[in-house]
């Protein structure tokens, strides 16, 4: 191998191939290089597409469907009501004094004119002494002012029927003045007897109601008193001694709302469930309504009629009234999962054409819990969508759950998964 010298150094002959073979080696070294970048930016392309493509798959609500189903040839409607008794009055006193002793206590069945409890009324008593006395002392009084006009009577007659000329017309006028004096008298006596009468009838009266009776047949329900308690004359502003319940047969009263008021009747049957008688069912039929919806809670009074031979139906007990109403026509039932609460009002998402969400407005009926009634809004034919997102809006495209969706295989769906 030869060499040239070159500023005092040797360089090979072959360094010319040298710089050659380095020069190709750069160029296939920058190619492979600008290969690999190119292939990594279509690659990476390629995934961003499959990324935008996924998304906006992804970004498709998927929703089930259901067709409303028509309601129940016949409807039960539960409705909380309240049993009364047949009659129920408070005992008062009607007179002051001292309870003396009672007969009767809570749960005791009374007949109608029993004796519940007796009063202590020395007021009272000495008042009506008083009272006789003054009817007696009125009562003399009329005697003595009878015999003055009797009297007065007489020598009236005597000296009207005396022959002319032995007594003067003076004298005869005196004596008729005397007379009608005495009546006057008299009756005055008898108007003040009458009088002391009276008041003794008044006391006399007040008298009785020492007694405490009931007023009819039923039960104790309550005894407020105890004996020695002071009473005073209540007429409904004075403690209560006590309370009778008539319970041979029970009034029932339920308020049912607005809507369904239109199928309550008399002579309607229901049935009554009481939590104390979880086995025990008790028949009713309504007897009334108050024809008239209370406008604070838009809601019927009804008043049913139960017999309760038995005494299990108790005054004021909670009772589970169910009514059996006839179906009303052309009634859809929908879940409540289904309804959406917009600004406008209720609104129920259904799937329309092209897979297009359609916003209907819908009336409602009897809320059942679970499902309610949609009286206007809905046909059989339409699909609601379930449990809808609160995001969805009108014209939106939805997928239907029965159709495969990037949810149901999400490591088959998403491109960047290994």
């Amino acid at each position: 191998m030869t060499a040239e010298r070159e500023g005092g150094s040797e360089v090979p002959s072959s360094s010319p191939r040298l710089r050659r073979n380095l020069r190709r080696f750069g160029l296939v070294v920058v190619i492979l290089a600008i290969g690999a970048a190119t292939a990594g930016i279509v690659d990476r392309r390629r995934q961003d597409d499959e990324v935008r493509r996924w998304t906006a798959q992804a970004a498709i609500p998927t929703v089930t469907v259901l067709r409303p189903r028509r309601g129940p040839s016949a409807t039960q409607l539960v409705e909380p009501g309240e049993v009364q008794p047949w009659y129920e009055a408070p005992i008062y006193a009607r007179v002051n004094g001292y309870l003396k002793r009672w007969y009767f206590d809570y749960g005791a069945r009374v007949k109608q004119g029993a004796l519940l409890a007796e009063i202590d009324t020395p007021d009272l008593d000495a008042q009506l002494a008083a009272a006789q006395a003054r009817l007696n002392s009125a009562k003399s009084v009329i005697a003595v002012r009878r015999a003055q006009m009797e009297f007065a009577k007489t020598t009236y007659e005597r000296w009207r029927d005396s022959p002319q000329g032995v007594v003067s017309a003076q004298e005869r006028e005196s004596k008729k003045a005397d007379y009608r004096t005495a009546v006057a008298n008299l009756d005055a006596a008898i108007a003040t007897a009458n009088a002391a009468r009276g008041e003794v009838d008044r006391l006399a009266a007040l008298e009785g109601f020492k007694r405490i009776v009931a007023p009819f047949a039923g039960i104790v329900t309550a005894r407020e008193t105890d004996i020695g308690d002071l009473i005073n004359a209540g007429g409904g502003r004075g403690p209560e001694l006590f309370r009778i319940a008539d319970t041979h047969e029970m009034r029932i009263f339920v308020r049912l709302p607005q809507q369904m008021s239109a199928g309550i009747r008399p002579g309607l049957s229901a049935t009554l469930h009481l939590p104390q008688y979880p086995k025990r069912v008790f028949r009713a039929r309504v007897a009334t309504t108050a024809d008239a919806i209370q406008t604070a809670s838009r809601t019927l009074l009804v008043e049913l009629h139960a017999a309760n031979p038995g005494g299990l139906l108790q005054a004021g007990a909670y009772a589970e009234v169910r009514f059996q109403l006839p179906a009303i026509p052309n009634v859809l039932v929908i879940p409540t999962s289904t309804l959406l609460f917009r600004q406008g009002g209720l609104k129920v998402a259904v799937l329309g054409a092209g897979d297009k969400v359609e916003l209907r407005s819908v009336e409602l009926g009897r809320n059942l819990g679970a499902d309610v009634d949609v009286r206007v809004g809905l046909t059989p034919s339409d699909q609601v969508i379930n449990h809808p997102p609160d995001s969805l809006v009108a014209g939106e495209t939805v997928r239907v759950a029965t159709e495969p969706g990037p949810g149901e295989d999400q490591q088959a769906g998403n491109p960047n998964s290994e």
